[in-house]
Formats: structure tokens, C-alpha cells, sequence
């Protein structure tokens, strides 16, 4: 009767508010958990289709939400607290839910486009994803647009003139220009890049001005990441590539082979059939790309060899597989020479001796060459 009685007590004195209190934070926990239970449900069947909206959705408003529900639960308790009680945080409740709800918001949006950016690029939702160089300067973009509204809204909502923040901004837009103008030119040749678009991340460009080769890791907004073919890291500011040439090896439809063959000229006579024969096994050869350009031709008259080349392109832009077939044509073209009773030439000289000269040779009988005589050497002999 005691306990019953000292609460009517406390109750008639006006403490009810303290019963309103603990059933709102009481809601608001059954509220977040119900909230959160679902969402996981839903974002477990979404990842079972191919749509990539709705994991983008139900991913990004997993945790925003539920500090909404208690953002909103909490501040109403407070609020009811704060008139019972008469407190002067009563007047700031207002203001922080405001502040609250703009940066619950925010992180919403900017959690949605980072996870839509990397489903854009997964091939589990499209056969073809999109480049990632541009979904990741779209996605640097939309983020900084977020940001710096998201910026503005809070500070109108502590009570700061945006117009004077932006006269402001103009007027240290112009020092900051001045102060930071290499940093502006690198902001504005990553641009460039993303609008350009002359390589991707994941391509292997090469510069015949600078020293720059390599394969592209990322495209910053300052700077570019290259790894070297040796792995080391090369650092480039985006300013560089507005005033250099660049080469795009990944973007090329073919690789040629394109390499001269010397033969002997005691084997003139049967060049023709093996400019024949190299010319019609590299037309049925399956890896030689028969819409480019294809020739086989006796080229020149060289100091040891008859010489004729060969140009013609494969079907794979691969290095690795380029150099396989490449020696598999070489080796072919080989096999020709030698079926045709022929020989590659090396390097020879033929050196005249005077009349009446006489030579010693290994040891035998002393010889006299006749008048006129000549010696042919091989240099790889001699």
C-alpha cells in the first residue's frame, strides 16, 4: 500500500511525463528493430536478381534509417522532458534535429552513389558494365555536389546568409586561384581525362616525350596512378597530360610482325619459291588476320644476302600470345628456307690476293695461287 501510494503520489504531482518518455524510447527500439530486420530481409532477396537499383537502395538506407528512427524517437522524448522540466535546452532541440536530418540525408545520398557506382561496374548485373573511369568521375562528382549543398542547407539552417557565404566564396575563389593555380591546372586536366577520355583505369599507355609507361591503377582528381612494368608506382599529375603525347597500346586492334629474312646469294634462284611458299603459309595460317595488310617481297641486294621481308599483322592484341605466335611464324618461315634446299645467310667477306702470293695452309705444302685468285670467308668461320 506504501509503494501504490507514493507512486499516485509522484504521478499526481505531474511526473507522468516520465511514463511518456519510456514508452517513446520503448517504441522507437521496437520501431529501429523491426525496421532493421526487414531491410535485411529485403536487401537478402533484392541480391538475388540483377537489378541494381534496389541493392543500391535497400544497401545504402540500411543504417541511415535506423538513426533516423532514433533521431526522431529520442529528440521527441527529449523535447517532452525539456517541458516538463522547464530546461533551457528546450530551444536547441529544434536545431540539432534539423542539423541531424540534413547529415542523415546526406550520408544517405552519398552511400547510395558509391554503392550504385560499384554495381555499375560489376558484371553480375550487366553483360556489359560501364567503363570505370567514367562511373568513378560521374560518382567523384555527384559526391562533391552532395557535400557541398548539403554544406550550405546547414549553414542556412544555423542561421549564416548563404548568399554572403557565396560572395565570399567568390571573392576567395579569385586568391585561391592565384595561390593554388597548379593545383587548379591539375584539377582541370583530370577533367581533361575524364571528359577525353585518351586511356581508362586498367589501360597500358605509353609517353614518347617523358618517360612514362605503364599499366593506369587510378585517375584522381590531382593525380594519376601508373604501375610500371617493373611495379613500381608512378605518380603523374593530371596537368602533364594536357601538353604530351600519349600512346594507347591497349586500344589497338592488331600487332604486326614486320621482320626482314636474308638468304644466300648462291640461293637466288630459288628465292621466288620461297617468297611463294612464306606468302601462302601465312595466308592459311589461322592467327594472321587476313583483312589487314599481308606482304612478302625480295627487298634488297645486301652485302652478304638477298633479302626479302615480311609485314603482316596477328588477330590478338595480347603481348604474351603475340610473341608465341610470332615465333611460331618465324620458326615457319625457317622450315621453308631449309625445305627449299636454301640457307639463311650470315655476314661473309671475300678478301683478293695479289698475284704471285704464296700461302702456307695448315702446314702443308707451300701453295702458289693462281693470278687473279680470290678467297671466299665466312666471318663466322674465319
Amino acid at each position: 500500500m506504501e509503494f501504490s501510494d507514493t507512486v499516485a503520489d509522484w504521478v499526481g504531482r505531474g511526473n507522468y511525463w516520465v511514463f511518456e518518455v519510456f514508452g517513446i524510447v520503448l517504441v522507437t527500439l521496437i520501431a529501429a528493430l523491426i525496421v532493421r530486420l526487414t531491410l535485411d530481409r529485403l536487401l537478402v532477396k533484392a541480391e538475388g536478381t540483377h537489378n541494381l537499383w534496389d541493392d543500391a537502395l535497400l544497401g545504402a538506407a540500411r543504417r541511415p534509417l535506423r538513426w533516423f528512427i532514433w533521431l526522431v524517437g529520442l529528440s521527441v522524448a527529449a523535447q517532452i522532458a525539456a517541458q516538463a522540466s522547464d530546461n533551457s535546452l528546450l530551444t536547441l532541440i529544434a536545431p540539432v534535429r534539423r542539423i541531424s536530418v540534413v547529415v542523415l540525408l546526406t550520408w544517405f545520398v552519398v552511400l547510395l552513389i558509391r554503392r550504385a557506382e560499384e554495381n555499375l561496374m560489376d558484371p553480375q548485373y550487366a553483360e556489359k558494365p560501364m567503363d570505370a573511369t567514367t562511373v568513378r568521375a560521374i560518382g567523384k562528382l555527384l559526391r562533391m555536389s552532395v557535400m557541398i549543398t548539403a554544406a550550405l542547407v546547414l549553414l542556412q539552417s544555423l542561421g549564416y546568409s548563404i548568399s554572403g557565404v557565396l560572395a565570399f566564396g567568390g571573392i576567395g575563389g579569385i586568391a585561391v586561384g592565384f595561390a593554388a593555380k597548379d593545383l587548379l591546372a591539375n584539377f582541370f586536366g583530370g577533367l581533361m581525362v575524364y571528359l577525353d577520355r585518351p586511356f581508362s583505369v586498367g589501360d597500358w599507355i605509353r609517353s614518347p616525350d617523358q618517360e612514362i609507361e605503364g599499366t593506369v591503377e587510378d585517375i584522381g582528381w590531382r593525380l594519376t596512378r601508373i604501375r610500371t612494368f617493373d611495379k613500381r608506382p608512378l605518380y603523374i599529375p593530371n596537368a602533364t597530360f594536357t601538353h604530351i603525347s600519349l600512346e594507347n597500346p591497349s586500344r589497338m586492334s592488331n600487332r604486326r610482325i614486320y621482320e626482314t629474312f636474308g638468304v644466300r646469294y648462291d640461293d637466288a634462284a630459288r628465292l621466288p619459291e620461297i617468297i611463294a611458299k612464306v606468302k601462302a603459309y601465312l595466308k592459311a595460317h589461322p592467327e594472321i588476320d587476313q583483312t589487314q595488310t599481308l606482304i612478302v617481297n625480295f627487298n634488297a641486294f645486301a652485302a652478304s644476302s638477298l633479302d626479302f621481308f615480311v609485314y603482316t599483322f596477328t588477330k590478338t592484341t595480347d603481348w604474351v600470345r603475340y610473341h608465341e605466335i610470332k615465333q611460331d611464324v618465324l620458326l615457319g618461315i625457317l622450315a621453308i628456307i631449309e625445305s627449299c634446299d636454301a640457307q639463311c645467310a650470315f655476314p661473309t667477306s671475300t678478301i683478293h690476293v695479289p698475284d704471285g702470293v704464296i700461302l702456307n695452309r695448315g702446314g702443308a705444302a707451300e701453295q702458289q695461287l693462281p693470278t687473279s685468285s680470290s678467297i671466299s670467308l665466312d666471318e663466322g668461320k674465319a
